[in-house]
């Protein structure tokens, strides 16, 4: 809305290539050249876990949304 009224884009906060530069070596100074494989491996089997995480929330979510609906639609039909 805002950006709207002043007839400006919005801009994306996504740094680039010119930002990175003085974070990575931010980085290389406090954690030093050694450490830097063990943090990229340990970020790596984070993100791994977190994704099998995400995963099995969702086929936990995919399955009971399929007993409710199974569940439903036998209490739909009419029983004779």
């Amino acid at each position: 809305m805002l950006f709207s009224i002043l007839g400006a884009h919005p801009v994306l906060l996504i740094p680039g290539i010119g930002e990175l530069w003085p974070i990575l070596i931010i980085v290389l100074l406090l954690f030093g050249g050694r450490k830097l494989p063990e943090l990229a491996g340990s970020m790596g089997k984070s993100i791994t876990s977190f994704r099998k995480g995400l995963k099995e929330a969702q086929d936990e979510v995919d399955t009971a949304t399929k007993l409710e609906q199974s569940n439903g639609d036998s209490k739909d039909e009419p029983k004779e």
